[in-house]
């Protein structure tokens, strides 16, 4: 467990209770990068529980391994040392096909430049994930419908991403995040690009996640404000935990 002098804790909540389900768990995670000639500690012996429905933010300076560490906890980048379990699941018995189903079914993410396909339209953008499942196209038509409607824009589902402002761009990545109805949420500087107005907006759509649905969300941020709004603070700097 982290020790508590490295978190802040910003609300208080019952997720103090020494009862709660760990939903994340962290042990002593290591992640170096390797060249022919440079080694760099990306993260450094980090050992962290986020309980189920917890709302975590990670802070740091720029190059501290927020991000990295992130995707660690995403199962998209694996560490050179260290377990990570999600759900009770040891995430490093699992192969690489076995890895990516889990992968699919229990987390969502968010990131700072949204990645839609300018392509596709919102609704077809929204409906990804649900193509790596075992779905009918009707079954998929009518979720991606439900998450536009979560955030807001039910009628924007026709347009493309190139017709969106940033903030709309961002309400559709929240929707393609939480399509498949994960347990987790990870979100890289999810209001990173967004002005203070817009940024609030988002942020309120993620409290509303948390809150209503239940959903754990773990949130890279530079913004204090933003990180003041959730459960818990982790900071990191050079890699490591620090107060």
């Amino acid at each position: 467990m982290i020790p508590v002098e490295t978190t802040e804790r910003i609300h208080h909540t019952n997720l103090n209770d020494n009862n709660a389900e760990v939903m994340i768990r962290l042990q002593n995670i290591n992640k170096v990068y390797r060249t022919d000639t440079v080694e760099t500690l990306a993260i450094n012996n980090i050992s962290l529980n986020i309980d189920k429905g917890e709302f975590l933010s990670i802070m740091g300076p720029s190059g501290c391994g927020k991000s990295t560490l992130l995707n660690i906890m995403g199962l998209l980048d694996n560490p050179t040392k260290g377990e990570v379990s999600i759900d009770k699941q040891d995430t490093t018995k699992l192969n690489d096909k076995k890895l990516a189903a889990f992968r699919n079914r229990k987390l969502g993410f968010i990131f700072q430049s949204y990645h839609l396909i300018n392509d596709l339209k919102v609704l077809d953008n929204v409906e990804l994930p649900l193509l790596y499942r075992n779905s009918t196209a009707k079954e998929r038509r009518q979720l991606a419908t439900e998450a536009l409607e979560k955030v807001g824009l039910s009628n924007r589902m026709k347009h493309f991403p190139t017709q969106l402002s940033g903030g709309q761009k961002q309400r559709v990545a929240i929707a393609r995040a939480i399509v498949g109805q994960p347990e987790i949420i990870l979100a890289d500087e999810p209001t990173g690009n967004l002005d203070s107005a817009m940024g609030n907006e988002i942020m309120e759509i993620l409290l509303q996640l948390n809150e209503r649905d239940g959903t754990t969300i773990v949130m890279v941020t530079h913004d204090e404000n933003m990180a003041r709004k959730t459960h818990r603070l982790v900071r990191l700097f050079d890699g490591s935990q620090v107060q």
